[in-house]
């Protein structure tokens, strides 16, 4: 049976501050859902799940209407709707401030909510990964993908894999379209690293096999390219098929434990290591720090089983990577605004550093050139060496 999986976050409002959803939020939301697929849109969905990563709330739905629906894309921008009135009633944080729109016009894209979906003939077994991230940008997981697709112990055991996998690139800095690359991995290794270690360009949009069968999409907008101005990071989403002749579930995760230095954190404009963390958690440092969690899920007939919280295992080896992860970031905090510490120039270009520079700029003055005199050959005197004594 060919099914659609799509996947849509937004923060529509944090706990005194940049932290979670209060429970009255979470817990409307979820009974919104579940009365408007029971009766308003009744079969519209297959089956969801609903969760949260810091203060961004996901949801994931499968259904068969393919991607792009429009129902769907409705079904979506309502829910975020109610969900922001009820921020507002409780004067939370932030409240709607992901949704950059007044109104839906047939689809989330552009509108501030972040969104994934993937089409495909469901296997007999189907097993996925839902990722999430908050207090990052959408290549936050560019090297972690790259190397779970191009270095795997799956490319040289499992046979279905050995031809690779194609990457489509894009991006996300040109505003007139959406402007794409494909390249294929290994023939193409060199041109994937010097385009993918651009985080704040070139995204990872989706993962197809040698022959076209989609294995992993991502959520690839940049809001500051909506709205024109900083609005907070865009906070990822995506969905990853895996096992058979995709990697498997733990070839995918395992490469989250480099914990790479992104752009993110407060105000989106820090460098800081990206951190594995459990299901539901919420932001307590630098109001972030860059967090990701990752759940699997098998689905069977569209429906899920319940979630598996791929970073809560019990021996603590996430644990111990969280640890790596914190004194990175301390380490990284510990220089403040100063140098590496800070996020790009290009990043803060959306940011109100930008009028404080435009402002200093108009005091700088140029000096009057003056020649420089320099003594002559015959002007130079030379030394002798100290004699030693």
């Amino acid at each position: 049976m060919k099914i659609t999986l799509s996947a849509v976050k937004c923060d529509v409002g944090g706990l005194g501050g940049h932290s979670k959803p209060s429970e009255r939020l979470l817990k409307e939301v979820k009974g919104y859902v579940h009365d408007f697929v029971k009766r308003q849109y009744r079969g519209l969905l297959m089956d969801y799940y609903i969760g949260h990563t810091g203060d961004d709330i996901h949801i994931l739905m499968s259904h068969i209407k393919g991607k792009n629906n429009r129902d769907i894309h409705q079904f979506t921008w309502n829910t975020y709707m109610h969900g922001t009135a009820v921020a507002k009633d409780q004067g939370l944080y932030g409240a709607g401030q992901d949704l950059l729109k007044d109104a839906f016009a047939g689809n989330v894209k552009g509108t501030g909510i972040g969104y994934a979906e993937i089409e495909f003939e469901e296997r007999p077994n189907e097993a996925i990964i839902l990722l999430t991230g908050d207090k990052m940008g959408p290549g936050g997981w560019n090297l972690i993908l790259y190397k779970a697709y191009t270095e795997s112990p799956g490319l040289i055991l499992q046979p279905d894999m050995f031809d690779g996998f194609a990457f489509n690139i894009m991006d996300v800095a040109y505003k007139k379209g959406d402007r794409v690359i494909k390249l294929k991995a290994p023939e193409r290794l060199s041109d994937l690293k010097a385009l993918l270690r651009d985080e704040h360009r070139f995204v990872i949009e989706s993962i197809y096999t040698a022959d076209g069968e989609p294995v992993a999409v991502l959520s690839t907008e940049r809001l500051h390219n909506i709205a024109g101005k900083y609005t907070g990071k865009d906070d990822p989403i995506g969905i990853i098929r895996t096992q058979k002749r995709f990697p498997a579930t733990g070839e995918v995760i395992e490469y989250f434990k480099l914990c790479p230095y992104i752009t993110g954190d407060m105000r989106g404009s820090h460098r800081t290591a990206l951190t594995p963390v459990k299901k539901n958690s919420n932001m307590s440092f630098m109001d972030g720090p860059s967090v990701t969690s990752a759940l699997s899920f098998s689905v069977h007939d569209g429906i899920f089983t319940e979630p598996n919280d791929l970073f809560d295992d019990a021996a603590e080896f996430w644990s111990h990577i969280r640890k790596k992860a914190a004194q990175k970031n301390e380490h990284m905090r510990e220089q403040e605004w100063f140098g590496c510490a800070m996020a790009s120039m290009d990043e803060l270009e959306y940011t109100g550093i930008m009028e404080k520079l435009e402002k200093l700029d108009k005091e700088f003055i140029v000096r009057e050139s003056k020649k420089e005199i320099w003594p002559t050959e015959k002007e130079t005197i030379i030394q002798d060496p100290p004699s030693g004594d």
